[in-house]
């Protein structure tokens, strides 16, 4: 069984030229950017730029022209990941809304769904997140407890969603939820887009060990939900969050989160390096460049409307792995001090705290193998 196949993308538009326009426009926004903004820019905040983005038709590529998008290719969409991230431009305000929720909408969305969301999508004006995780159930997503009842009136929805990323500055959140009492593990799950303005509904800060805030907690008290925020259909919530979550672990953040850093070392060593270094550093960017084939090639195959899911947990399970490795390899190959004012110590000194994390974050390497391992048959 060949994971990784060659898999050719539709016919693209000037890639060189789409680069450049998103280069120009990190130029135009980046003399405001901190440098740990950079260093978590897929977490990280600016509206404008968003707006930015958005007015430039680098959101919503790929979804209808009548919902705000502009029907370009995966690659073009990924290429202007490529660039934002390499370039550490704070886009989480976007980020969900563009990678995910958006398309999940184009696909499984009622039509008033697509028409109340996609186009704020599509200009960087409305932010969504996603609520999978409950407390105390690790990576278990089919756990779920979260419960909402039909009733006359709509639906009844109680319960706790964890590590929520962003939902504090989100205008919505799509949901998994057990619509079916009594059902257990993947059954009578359902997913609802929940405005997260609604009454009933409370969301608390999670600061993480760097200080940083883009983790919370929502609480659901008795919230009631017009009948029509279902999303897709009653019961079959375990399907669609899979083919969402393909969107989620194969994308380029999946091994370029840090590769600011590696820029840093590189502009920090100068032209000269040791032969050791250069030796490290050649071996991270092939791997880097490695990483990248496979990441592209499951953007071909999203692009043809296959759903990789081994393929996507694959190249999570690789990229984190090659993303917690960076900063180690870092620290060991040059001598930095991780309270200096450089950018090489202030990014190294981050991602030492934050590279633990990367694993978690969309599946850890438990939960991602077991999917390799049953899509390959050896399980």
């Amino acid at each position: 069984m060949q994971i990784f196949p060659l898999h050719p993308f539709r016919p693209q538009g000037d890639i060189p030229a789409l680069r450049q326009q998103v280069r120009d426009l990190v130029a135009q926004h980046e003399n405001r950017w901190s440098v740990l903004q950079r260093a978590n820019c897929w977490f990280s905040f600016d509206a404008e730029f968003s707006k930015a983005l958005g007015a430039a038709g680098l959101l919503g590529m790929t979804w209808p022209k009548q919902y705000g998008g502009h029907e370009r290719t995966m690659l073009e969409r990924y290429v202007v990941l490529e660039e934002l991230l390499a370039a550490g431009a704070p886009a989480g305000l976007h980020w969900i809304a563009d990678r995910q929720t958006g398309a999940l909408l184009v696909r499984y969305g009622t039509e008033a769904q697509r028409e109340k969301y996609l186009p704020g999508m599509a200009r960087g004006e409305i932010y969504a997140c996603i609520g999978l995780s409950e407390p105390n159930s690790g990576s278990d997503l089919a756990s779920v407890r979260t419960s909402a009842r039909r009733t006359q009136e709509g639906w009844r929805v109680n319960g706790q969603k964890v590590w929520t990323s962003g939902a504090h500055k989100s205008h919505a959140a799509l949901t998994l939820l057990r619509t079916e009492e009594g059902s257990e593990r993947q059954q009578g799950l359902s997913q609802l887009m929940i405005d997260l303005d609604t009454p009933g509904i409370t969301i608390r800060p999670i600061i993480d060990m760097t200080g940083t805030h883009h983790f919370n907690e929502i609480f659901f008290d008795d919230v009631l939900l017009p009948l029509d925020a279902l999303v897709g259909v009653e019961g079959q919530g375990w399907k669609q969050v899979t083919a969402e979550l393909a969107l989620e672990r194969s994308g380029p953040e999946r091994y370029l989160s840090s590769h600011i850093l590696l820029v840093a070392l590189i502009d920090a060593i100068g032209p000269e390096p040791t032969p050791e270094i250069a030796q490290q550093i050649g071996r991270l960017t092939a791997e880097m460049w490695t990483l990248r084939q496979m990441s592209m090639s499951t953007a071909a195959k999203l692009d043809a409307g296959e759903d990789p899911i081994v393929e996507a947990a694959i190249v999570k399970d690789l990229g984190n792995a090659y993303e917690q490795a960076l900063p180690r390899l870092v620290q060991a190959a040059v001598d930095v001090d991780l309270a200096g004012s450089s950018a090489l110590s202030q990014l190294l000194a981050y991602y030492l705290l934050a590279a633990p994390s990367f694993s978690l974050r969309g599946g850890t390497p438990e939960v991602l193998r077991g999917i390799i391992a049953k899509g390959l048959g050896l399980r």
